[in-house]
């Protein structure tokens, strides 16, 4: 991927340098002890289930709380800083023109760098649970250790399924500004809990769309792809697919825990979007087959 030199992004938050700690015995105080990590961090692999509602469940209405010191920008000699920041800054630029030219502004996410666990509105997130993005203060979060994990523990090496992963959370803010995050939560309050999986794989795969709509408008804008880029992102996603993570992690697929969609799904739905270039093609909502 084509990156340096380029435009980075005034978005960009810098946790690692501040304390992650709260009081009362322990990294998430008393209520969370590492008990409580395993069993979300299970309920995440095995049956589909956010890490953030199970803590919250676990710990009753007050969601825990890690004390945080000012965000500060990344350092200037931090590669891999300052590689998030031109992805995040090529996604503000692509969305933008998409948004201005379907007559709406595009409200930029700010993107948070962290260690180990950051405190957030939508609860204590942690690097065990992978990049996420937090509809409630409109922010994308990432321990960029992930990426090892990425590359190392799943076989999803290369700077480009780096980018795939960023643009993909960026899709969960442009759905969050389109008012699909709304529809969703709203619609999850009538469903049953198969049902409930069956909505996310549509959200999931409907990021995984964006993120290869950012794909094709940026590299024609700017040329930002190179010989074997589009093979790194399709492997990734192929690599964390459900069906590959569960058999991965236990032997076993159950295709009503999926949350986020099977390896073929996420895969085709990324290529949709690197195709098309539509936000309308990646309506997967409105699709019997996936």
């Amino acid at each position: 991927m084509k990156w340096e030199g380029n435009r980075e992004s005034d978005n960009v938050e810098d946790r690692r340098g501040s304390s992650g700690h709260s009081g009362g015995g322990g990294l998430f105080g008393s209520k969370f002890g590492i008990g409580s990590i395993i069993i979300a961090l299970a309920a995440s692999y095995f049956f589909g289930i956010n890490p953030l509602t199970v803590l919250g469940f676990l710990g009753g209405s007050d969601s825990p709380q890690v004390q945080q010191g000012p965000a500060q920008k990344p350092p200037a000699d931090d590669v891999q800083a300052k590689f998030v920041s031109v992805v995040l800054a090529d996604t503000e630029d692509v969305w933008k023109d998409v948004f201005t030219k379907g007559g709406a502004n595009y409200a930029t996410p700010k993107l948070v760098i962290f260690r180990g666990v950051t405190s957030t509105p939508c609860g204590a997130g942690q690097s065990a649970m992978g990049p996420f993005y937090c509809p409630a203060d409109q922010k994308v979060y990432i321990d960029l250790s992930f990426f090892e994990t990425l590359k190392r523990q799943m076989g999803a090496g290369g700077d480009f399924a780096q980018a795939y992963v960023v643009a993909h959370e960026i899709g969960h803010h442009v759905q969050n500004l389109l008012g699909v995050h709304d529809k969703v939560e709203q619609a999850r309050r009538r469903l049953s809990e198969r049902e409930n999986n069956a909505l996310s794989v549509r959200v999931e795969l409907q990021a995984d769309c964006y993120a290869g709509l950012w794909a094709k408008k940026a590299h024609e804008s700017r040329q930002i792809l190179q010989t074997g880029d589009i093979e790194e992102a399709m492997n990734a996603a192929a690599r964390i697919g459900d069906d590959a993570i569960q058999r991965q992690s236990t032997g076993h697929v159950r295709p009503d825990s999926f949350t986020h969609g099977s390896s073929a799904q996420r895969t085709k739905w990324f290529n949709i979007g690197l195709q098309t270039g539509s936000v309308k093609a990646c309506d997967t909502f409105s699709q019997r087959d996936l």
